[in-house]
């Protein structure tokens, strides 16, 4: 009987209040996207980021911005990040994290010109490609295993 009586308010609250009700009761969190990025030779583009903690190395990527499409949020992060254009952009996987809140969308990709890769923003100090078994020693465990399982992926029967 409550639970009719509740749903029965709901459904007649105003819109507001009912947005009002769902902003106020459920967690909030970011969403960010990021890349595996990799050439014609099966490289992959690892980026020296300025605010990021222990060495500074990882994959490109970044929040996703109000009302925009996450392929495109990869794509705009790695042109301010380090220059380049994407070709062959697929989601590959995604994760919830608790501490931050943040959901994160994986994406695999080919640099268009991956000749022009460059550190393009004051949050980035390198940009460099790395050889899959010559990743630099300093790449965190995490960031290592992110960037294997997503080219795992690409792999004949990963998806």
């Amino acid at each position: 009987m409550a639970k009719k009586l509740l749903a029965g308010l709901w459904r007649g609250a105003p819109l507001w209040a009912r947005r009002a009700g769902v902003w106020l009761t459920q967690v909030r969190f970011t969403v960010t996207a990021a890349a595996v990025v990799t050439d014609d030779a099966g490289r992959v583009l690892l980026l020296k980021h300025v605010f990021r903690g222990g060495s500074g190395w990882g994959i490109p990527g970044g929040f996703i911005e109000a009302g925009e499409q996450p392929e495109e949020a990869a794509r705009r992060e790695l042109r301010e990040e380090a220059g380049i254009e994407l070709e062959d952009l697929r989601l590959v996987h995604a994760r919830a994290l608790r501490r931050p809140r943040q959901v994160e969308l994986l994406f695999v990709a080919r640099g268009a010109n991956p000749a022009r890769a460059h550190a393009a923003s004051g949050e980035i100090s390198r940009a460099e490609w790395f050889a899959t078994d010559a990743l630099p020693d300093e790449l965190s465990a995490g960031q290592r295993r992110l960037i294997e399982r997503v080219l795992e992926s690409r792999a004949p029967g990963g998806d």
